[in-house]
């Protein structure tokens, strides 16, 4: 096949050139008042008087923050599955099916042809620095494998189709580069996760892989598949694909998979890239090595607000843009895009970490954290410390949730249920618990009061799972694969416990 990496790299350099250039604050001012004016005829430009507003702060005093149900009761659920001039000019062509982690309820977010695209820069962003960090890189001389969720699109409407985003996004691929993805053909349509994850693994092992997306659980299941087609093997990346350079992973935290990755591209060349995408919009990604925060896309069709977590329930929040916004503050991320979506509450936390270039790290979801008990946990912090929990027992963890346990007698305490790539020792349990409770107590302050001398909270308690557990559990659930997330946390104790019961059992 030919190698486009050389024009890439033309263009990167340009791209490079351009983001070095960037005024963020001005490059957010006038996406916000580009998407006014392209909106200023739809039902809701008109009603809050699009054409007339100037200014962020008028934006934001005129237009309110809206959650998913708002919008589906007050514009899309009685239109549904035609959005025809409603909340973006035109007809809305595809839907993209989400269901929130924690509520499994399956959301309809409308994808327009100027989000597609949108999309589409991003994934070349994306592009554009790994080749800015690896100059020699020859990333377009092979195929870009992309494991992602169900590619079928369902037919909903007259021209209107929903279906997985990673779904839409492949069926909008260019006629010129749907030569560079795989899978393609009859395997790009199988839609069984089991089946597909079977066929992917002996036919890749045939292809020369440059590139490979995908959530990091789903990837570890697929990377079983791909050993069990080597026998014998280390199950290193670098095996099957020796020129493999980039990894590219997001979807969910990736510090708990650190280290199992860590080994999985031992002897390889390839680097990991995290990325943020959303059904709603792509919102950021890695421009710089890990841990060093995602840098954000000011100038692809979205508007950003964060409101300070503690804020989100009052009636009349602080909110702040990219020009007043804080680094090391959690806040409540809201988007404004090019698909319709107006100071939509994403309902994702992030934390700035820097200003310019605006870089962030994800917190958690504003549904995702523990406080049965007053402890106030956010995602993050239990990410952490389930990843230092991890590394110093030596447990390899795949996956893993957590919930409050509320017993007859006594304080309550949290359950944290572990699954490793291996089978784990039950004698590891204690250590590990002990570990999470330290990690927690020196992160929050909160925790670490109700924590104290077991008065307000139990210590915490760890149940290890067996290899697969939870892909099973999905899969009893019809949620095998794809963009399909295990719920770190399900914060209803009833709900918690019979979800435990039935982990333990597989």
């Amino acid at each position: 096949m030919i190698d486009l990496t050389f024009f890439l790299r033309r263009y990167a350099d340009f791209r490079v050139a351009e983001l070095s250039r960037e005024n963020h604050v001005q490059s957010q001012r006038l996406a916000l008042m580009a998407l006014l004016r392209r909106a200023a005829n739809t039902q809701l430009g008109r009603e809050y008087g699009f054409g007339h507003i100037r200014t962020v702060e008028e934006y934001q005093r005129v237009v309110p923050l809206r959650g998913y149900d708002a919008f589906w009761t007050d514009y899309w659920g009685r239109n549904y599955p035609v959005l025809e001039n409603l909340t973006w000019p035109g007809i809305i062509p595809f839907f993209a099916n989400s269901s929130g982690t924690s509520s499994g309820v399956t959301k309809h977010i409308p994808v327009s042809t100027a989000m597609v695209n949108a999309n589409r820069r991003a994934a070349i962003d994306l592009l554009v620095h790994h080749i800015a960090n690896r100059p020699n890189s020859q990333v377009l001389g092979g195929k870009n494998f992309l494991l992602g969720g169900s590619p079928a699109l369902t037919a909903v409407g007259p021209d209107v189709r929903e279906g997985d985003l990673s779904g839409i996004a492949a069926a909008q691929v260019p006629w010129w580069a749907k030569g560079f993805y795989f899978p393609s053909g009859a395997d790009a349509k199988i839609t069984d996760w089991e089946e597909k994850s079977r066929v992917l693994a002996q036919h890749s092992l045939a292809e020369d892989i440059r590139s490979l997306s995908g959530t990091p659980s789903w990837l570890l299941l697929f990377f079983d598949e791909l050993k069990k087609r080597r026998p014998g093997s280390a199950g290193r990346l670098a095996d099957y694909w020796p020129n493999l350079e980039l990894l590219v992973h997001g979807g969910i935290s990736f510090e708990p998979y650190r280290a199992r990755f860590s080994e999985l591209l031992a002897g390889s060349h390839a680097e990991t890239r995290e990325v943020y995408p959303a059904s709603e919009g792509f919102i950021a990604l890695a421009d710089r090595g890990p841990g060093e925060g995602l840098r954000m896309l000011t100038d692809n069709g979205l508007f950003f607000e964060f409101v300070p977590l503690e804020e989100l329930a009052s009636p009349h929040p602080t909110r702040h843009w990219l020009e007043t916004a804080e680094t090391g503050v959690n806040y409540a991320l809201v988007l404004t895009t090019c698909a319709g979506l107006w100071s939509y509450l994403i309902g994702d936390t992030v934390r700035l970490v820097e200003k310019s270039p605006p870089r962030l790290f994800v917190t958690g979801r504003t549904s995702y954290g523990l406080s049965a008990f007053g402890e106030h946990l956010i995602g993050e912090e239990i990410d952490h410390a389930v990843t230092t929990a991890a590394e110093f027992t030596g447990v390899l963890v795949t996956d893993f949730m957590a919930g409050p346990v509320f017993p007859e007698n006594g304080p309550g305490h949290h359950l944290y249920l572990i699954e490793g790539a291996d089978p784990i020792a039950d004698d590891k349990a204690g250590l590990f618990a002990e570990t999470i409770d330290r990690a927690l107590a020196s992160r929050n302050v909160d925790y670490a009061e109700h924590r104290a001398g077991n008065f307000g909270m139990a210590p915490p308690a760890v149940a290890f799972l067996r290899p697969g557990a939870f892909a099973a559990w999905m899969k009893i659930r019809g949620k095998l694969g794809g963009q399909n997330k295990v719920p770190r946390v399900i914060a209803d104790a009833e709900a918690f416990r019979k979800t435990a019961a039935t982990l333990k059992k597989i």
